[in-house]
This record gives C-alpha cells, sequence and structure tokens, in this order.
C-alpha cells in the first residue's frame, strides 16, 4: 500500500532511486523493503543514507538577488519516502478537504448577516513556518497527543545529524547541518507542523472567551488547514487579545508571525448587506 502511495514524476533522492523504479515491481520493492524498515522499526534508527538531502532554490516573485524571495525543497530518498508513508498511515486520519473549512467561513459570514453582528477574521501567516519549528517542543508535542514512543524515537533519529547540499547551477554545495525546522519535502513534515499549530490554537484559546457563537454550548475560535490560520472575534478588542495570546504561544515554539502578510477581514452587516473591509496587522 505504501509503496502505490508515492507518487510518479518527482524527482529522486540523492540516492538516484525514482518513485517509477520502486513501483514497477510492487512485490519485489515490498519484498527488498521489508527487512529494512523490520530493523528500522525494531531498533529506532534509520539508515544514514536517509538524513541527506539535496536543496533546491524555487523562485518567487520579487527581488531574486535576496534570499526571502526563495522557496526551499529538500530532495529526499524515495524509499525514505515509502518508510515515512508507513508511519504516517498508522498515526493520521483519513485526509480532510480545505473545502471544509472554507465552506465554514463561508456559514459563519453567512450567520453574521443574518444575526446582524461583526465578525473579525485574522488570516494569520507564520514567517518560515516550517524552517523554524523548534524541534525540542515537537518531541514533547509527540508524546503530548499520544504518539508511541518508539515511533518517536524513530523521527526525531531521522533528524539527528540532518544535512543538505544545495544545488546551485547543477552543482552540489558542501553539506551543511540544520538544526531547526522540519524537512521541505518530506511526507512527515505536514503532519508534525499540524501537531504544533494545533498545541498553540488550543493553548492560546483555552479560555474560549474570544470566538465566534457557534452552537448554543460551544465557541469556534479558529480555523486552520496545515499553515493557513484563521482566528475568528466579534469584536477589535477581542481578535487584538487573542492575536497576542496566538504569537506569544506561537514564540514558545519557535514560530514567528508575519506583520508583512498577516491580514485582517472585518464583516460589518448593515441593512442586510454585508461590508468588507481588509487591512494589514
Amino acid at each position: 500500500m505504501a509503496v502505490r502511495q508515492i507518487r510518479n514524476g518527482k524527482a529522486a533522492g540523492p540516492d538516484n532511486i525514482p518513485a517509477e523504479a520502486l513501483k514497477s515491481d510492487v512485490e519485489v520493492t515490498t519484498s527488498m523493503l521489508y527487512p529494512l524498515f523490520k530493523k528500522i522499526c525494531e531498533e529506532g534508527q534509520v539508515s544514514m543514507d536517509w538524513i541527506e538531502g539535496h536543496f533546491v532554490k524555487i523562485p518567487k516573485n520579487g527581488d531574486p538577488s535576496k534570499c526571502e524571495n526563495y522557496r526551499g525543497i529538500t530532495l529526499l530518498s524515495i524509499p525514505r519516502k515509502v518508510f515515512i508513508r508507513v508511519l504516517l498511515n498508522r498515526m493520521k486520519d483519513a485526509d480532510r478537504s480545505c473545502t471544509d473549512q472554507i465552506s465554514t467561513l463561508r456559514i459563519i459570514a453567512e450567520q453574521s448577516v443574518e444575526w446582524n453582528s461583526s465578525l473579525y477574521i485574522n488570516f494569520t501567516y507564520y514567517e518560515k513556518a516550517f524552517d523554524s519549528v523548534d524541534r525540542r517542543t515537537l518531541w514533547k508535542l509527540l508524546r503530548h497527543y499520544g504518539v508511541p514512543e518508539k515511533i518517536v524515537k524513530i523521527i526525531r533519529n531521522s533528524y539527528d545529524g540532518l544535512q543538505c547540499k544545495v544545488v546551485h547551477r547543477g552543482q552540489l554545495t558542501d553539506a551543511f547541518q540544520v538544526r531547526t525546522g522540519v524537512r521541505q519535502g518530506c511526507l512527515l513534515s505536514p503532519f508534525l507542523f499540524l501537531l504544533v499549530v494545533d498545541w498553540i490554537m488550543r493553548t492560546s484559546t483555552s479560555e474560549r472567551k474570544h470566538g465566534m457563537q457557534w452552537t448554543a454550548q460551544n465557541q469556534l475560535d479558529d480555523l486552520d488547514f496545515a499553515d493557513d490560520l484563521a482566528l475568528l472575534s466579534h469584536t477589535h478588542e477581542q481578535m487584538q487579545t487573542k492575536t497576542a495570546s496566538v504569537a506569544a504561544v506561537s514564540a514558545s515554539a519557535g514560530l514567528s508571525i508575519h506583520k508583512g502578510k498577516t491580514k485582517v477581514l472585518k464583516f460589518k452587516a448593515e441593512n442586510s448587506n454585508l461590508m468588507a473591509k481588509l487591512w494589514n496587522m
């Protein structure tokens, strides 16, 4: 199952083994990888060949001479990705779509019109999110959320001694160690980051005082999908308080809110028409 879940057409890692080679005969691949995966699970140690990645720079909009205008993707071993997929299949719930959250947000806006109430939405953006996560906090959160200690050990060991080489003009630089964050390009990274974000939101909104009244008994404080966050409040003052709390808890996990890219959207119902105003934090 895990071998078939790996997508074709992806660049191979440092070992130059493409996904297509592994999927050409799944039974043979499984018989070859199973003893290795079993040994990793028993000993908690990953292959040393898996700790290296090749870092590829993908340009974004803006001045190409500035580092912040590039997005980095790490090319990792495809057999490693198969093993990570095995771990994910054991830990992760069935996939959900971001359309679930979009639909919920639309319902909230429509309810604001119906109830003639103001609505503030803070679309929060983290600066260098994946690269900034504090790993010591991450290991604690894995245990906090009930991930078996054996799996925590495997994940942690896969980050020990982590190193990258940058692909520049077709050549590789010398290797350097990566001591913070989760790996761009790793199947496990979105799941790990999601645990951190979930803990941040649960901790910063634990008092349940500044959210939207969703049901008679419950408030809705935020809508999240991966690193896309939408904080919800009725008033400007409540939103300021909530944002400050989220920023403080985020900082304890190594994350910082990008003030330039974080936007607040204000909805105000007037005469059954929804008025919207957008501004920066």
